[in-house]
């Protein structure tokens, strides 16, 4: 059975990640499958609006993404194949597709939204989260950085706390990401077939008919705990991740020393990549943190500068640790953080292309 699964019910584009068995992880295939529907749809006047949603085992919702294929990546990294060069372009494309897609798309995030599937939700007109939602991008627990346009969406949430979030890989629930600005509405898990069989018989471009249909199917975190917003702020507003780790370790408070934790445990190289992306990103539109992903997404696959092949890399080394061996004890290089030059940091963010033939230099 097709991992993606598309069909046109009144004037309304229905998708279905159906790959359920691996919580939806998006492989080339199916970025190919969802780009050349949603290309399809945009043009076709019988589609008014699309929604979509993920699939567990059991059945429609549950699971929304849980990101990128990383045991794909890990056997390109070891065997050198180049496919990932596509699947990175491709995947860039597909979210920039959905950052300017011209029709409501109305992304269900309940269960796993992270990485690969923040990407695909993120440029949504209408992000809908549930009381199991839980979002994250925790590429730096991998040697990667948070990529699918993190840099632009992270960068834009309140205050530092994208920085927070980029650098811990820290995983949010419905209330927490309509705070941060990553989601609009939280409605009722238990209530969404119904929702989402009513988009039917409703016009997403009237003010009244959308109000409704969420005032319908909306509900409250229960679970939901306030944001440590001052410390946020206070911590990792600081210039360097040395400056951010020392403050945490410095402090007495329970959450500084669970974040101090959490970032001991990321790659330290990536910690400052990520954080130079995310304060980078701020100044970039969509299609240009897109193109300059792409060109750091190179350098974690091709880190020519720090003389390393594809299985030497933080990112072979990360899925490792965490989805092959899973020893949960990576060995990073280099192994601390303050260990990180510049050297090692800033030709991640110099462009292996020249404008004229970068892959995605046709994004506006």
């Amino acid at each position: 059975m097709s991992e993606v699964l598309c069909e046109i019910r009144g004037a309304v584009g229905f998708i279905t990640l159906n790959r359920p068995q691996a919580l939806n992880a998006l492989t080339l295939s199916m970025i190919r499958d969802l780009t050349a529907c949603l290309l399809a749809w945009r043009d076709d006047d019988r589609v008014a609006e699309v929604a979509i949603r993920g699939s567990n085992k059991a059945g429609p919702f549950g699971a929304f993404c849980a990101g990128g294929d990383i045991r794909f990546f890990y056997q390109a990294l070891l065997s050198g194949d180049p496919a990932p060069e596509d699947f990175f372009t491709e995947e860039y494309s597909l979210n920039h597709l959905i950052h300017s897609y011209p029709k409501p798309f109305i992304a269900f995030m309940d269960g796993v939204v992270m990485g690969g599937g923040m990407g695909i939700s993120q440029g949504a007109s209408h992000r809908l989260v549930t009381q199991r939602s839980k979002l994250a991008m925790p590429e730096t627990t991998i040697g990667l950085f948070p990529d699918v346009g993190g840099g632009y969406f992270l960068s834009r949430c309140p205050g530092f706390a994208g920085e927070w979030l980029a650098l811990t890989g820290t995983s949010v629930g419905a209330a927490e990401a309509i705070q941060l600005g990553l989601a609009d509405h939280c409605l009722d898990a238990g209530r969404l077939p119904q929702a989402w069989d009513a988009l039917v018989n409703i016009d997403l471009l009237d003010a009244d008919q959308t109000a409704g249909w969420l005032a319908e199917f909306s509900c409250l975190d229960a679970a939901a705990k306030p944001l440590e917003s001052s410390l946020i702020d206070a911590f990792f507003s600081l210039d360097s991740v040395g400056a951010i780790v020392h403050a945490l370790e410095a402090d007495a408070s329970d959450w500084a020393r669970r974040a101090a934790t959490q970032l001991r445990q990321r790659s330290p190289l990536m910690l400052h990549v990520a954080l130079e992306h995310i304060r980078r990103a701020r100044r970039l539109t969509v299609a240009q943190d897109l193109r300059l992903e792409r060109d750091m997404m190179r350098h974690c696959f091709y880190p020519r500068h720090l003389g390393r092949s594809g299985r030497q890399t933080e990112a072979a080394e990360g899925i490792r640790a965490l989805a092959i061996d899973k020893d949960n004890t990576p060995v990073w290089q280099p192994a601390r953080i303050e260990d990180v030059t510049p050297e090692m940091v800033q030709p991640f963010f110099a462009s292996p292309w020249v404008a004229h033939s970068h892959p995605l230099r046709a994004l506006t």
